[in-house]
This record gives structure tokens, C-alpha cells and sequence, in this order.
């Protein structure tokens, strides 16, 4: 037997003790339960509303998807310029108001008179929500209006931004005052967001995974050192793909599912696809297209 192969075998061997040593240290153990979570089949939420629907945001976009019977609501919040938080998922005005410059820029009361339905199209292709006086809400208003439904928030201010770092505390003081604690997930692109709003809320509240986590989940996933991964939020939202990496794959859901993780893919309009990931192990669906969930995804 040559050098090489010696080596070969050595280095076999210590990765073999590696993953043995590991094994016997590491028991992963899986999230507990969340009252948020706690629902006996598959759940549609209604992205910004039901976007496709009605203006993103809007409440006639909630209230179409409520009377059409969805689970709960998956929104975006950004901080004004007197510090309340507003649905709103872009930084800027411009893609669907008549306003232009940042969400940041402008008070509450100044938001409230712009035309949130300024640039929908209905499915028709006609402007049918311009000039109908479709306003932004605030969180607050939202979480009033809808006492019984789950509402999954993601914050999109950097925290590296003024409004960024406000926003993990401000948004803990609204959900304690609105005693919202079992019907609400908070969850951000950035990991340091929920990191910070965890440092208020202890785990009171149910976290979604940040874009790190992802990674560090599929990455555990597809390795030999599943047992490493000792995960840090209680439900995964998730497109198909990120970086042309499938994240729809049964043996991944399966993965977090073990480890009390449900998972939800955003965002699904086509009704085949939303079978498909329901079939895979999917415990969620996020969609612009609540109508068409709401059939494909009837209960026998």
C-alpha cells in the first residue's frame, strides 16, 4: 500500500472519530411548541394580503382574503418618521403609491394621504383600487381589526439603519401592549433583527429563521453533521429556491420537521405547486393568490 492511500485512510479515520466523537456529544433537540403554531392542517397565509387580489397592504386586501377564509396574513413592516410601525414592504413610496422618496421620510398622518391602490391592477388589468381611498395601516390597526387571525411579520428596516435599530424594541412594546404574544411570528431577512427582538421578547413570541439560519440548516441537512444543528427559530418561511438551491426537497422539510420546525413556502400562486410542497411536508402556504389556495387546498 502506497503514502497516498495511507493518508487517505488516516484522514478517513479521523473524520470517521470526528463524526463519532460529535455524534455522542451533540443530541439535538427540537424547538418547543408555540401556541402560534399549534393547527392540525396545512394553513394558508395571505401575502400582504393577497396581492394579486387587492393593494398590497391595503385593507381591502385583508378583508377579501378573511371572507375568503384564509389562516392568517403574511406582511412587511417598516418604521415612519415618528417612529409607528406601518404595513409596508418596500423602503420607497414609488412602486405602488402616487408618494416618491422613503417610507422614513414621511410622518404617519403625511402616509395617510397617500393612494395606496395608486398602481394596482386588478386581473382585469384595470386601475380598479385608484382614488378609493385604500390607506396605509399600521401594525396596530392590523392586529386590532383581526384579534383571531395568525399574523406573520417580517421586518424589513436594516438594523444597520436609523429606523432599523428601533424597530426590535418598538415592535415588542406593540405586541405586549396588544397582548398578541400566541398569534404572531416574527421573522427578518437579517438575523440580527430577530436576535434583537428575541433579546425582548425571551422566547415569548414565535421566531422565524433569518437568512443565516437557512443556511445553517441546509447546510447541516446535506452534510453528515445533521446532530450539530441546534436550531434557534420555530418556523421556517421559504421560497423554492435561493442561489439555485432547491430548499422544497421532502428529505429538508422532513429534516426540520424533526426538529419541531414547520415550514412555509412563499411566494406560491400556482395551485400544482401548492399540492406538490403540501405533499412534501409542507405545513404552510403563502400566497398573492388566496382564492386559488383556498380551493387547491380544500380538506377531504
Amino acid at each position: 500500500m502506497g503514502k497516498k492511500s495511507n493518508v487517505a485512510i488516516a484522514i478517513a479515520a479521523a473524520a470517521g472519530a470526528a463524526w463519532a466523537s460529535t455524534k455522542a456529544l451533540s443530541k439535538p433537540t427540537g424547538r418547543p411548541s408555540k401556541e402560534a403554531l399549534k393547527y392540525d392542517h396545512p394553513i394558508i397565509l395571505a401575502h400582504r394580503g393577497g396581492a394579486a387580489l387587492a393593494p398590497e397592504g391595503s385593507m381591502a386586501a385583508f378583508e377579501n382574503a378573511a371572507k375568503l377564509g384564509v389562516h392568517g396574513f403574511e406582511i412587511d413592516l417598516r418604521l415612519t418618521k415618528d417612529e409607528e410601525i406601518i404595513v409596508f414592504h418596500d423602503e420607497t413610496l414609488e412602486r405602488v403609491t402616487d408618494f416618491t422618496g422613503k417610507v422614513s421620510d414621511y410622518t404617519l398622518s403625511e402616509l395617510k394621504a397617500a393612494d395606496l391602490g395608486y398602481y394596482f391592477k386588478d386581473l382585469s388589468d384595470a386601475y380598479s383600487f385608484r382614488g378609493t381611498g385604500e390607506q396605509v395601516l399600521t401594525l396596530g390597526e392590523l392586529l386590532d381589526a383581526y384579534p383571531q387571525m395568525l399574523i406573520n411579520m417580517d421586518i424589513k428596516d436594516n438594523p444597520e439603519t436609523y429606523e432599523g435599530s428601533l424597530m426590535p424594541s418598538k415592535l415588542w412594546r406593540l405586541i405586549e401592549e396588544k397582548q398578541a404574544f400566541d398569534r404572531v411570528v416574527v421573522t427578518s431577512f437579517f438575523d440580527e433583527q430577530i436576535d434583537r427582538f428575541n433579546l425582548y421578547a425571551q422566547n415569548t413570541v414565535t421566531l422565524g429563521a433569518g437568512e443565516k439560519e437557512v443556511k445553517k440548516a441546509y447546510t447541516a441537512y446535506t452534510s453528515q453533521f445533521r446532530h450539530l444543528y441546534h436550531p434557534r427559530s420555530d418556523v421556517f418561511q421559504l421560497p423554492l429556491k435561493a442561489r439555485m438551491v432547491s430548499l422544497d426537497s421532502p428529505g429538508f422539510i422532513k429534516f426540520l420537521s424533526t426538529l419541531n420546525i414547520p415550514v412555509h413556502y412563499w411566494s406560491i400562486n400556482d395551485p400544482v405547486v401548492m399540492k406538490k410542497l403540501i405533499q412534501n411536508g409542507a405545513k404552510g402556504i403563502i400566497t398573492d393568490r388566496p382564492d386559488l389556495a383556498i380551493d387547491a387546498l380544500k380538506l377531504d
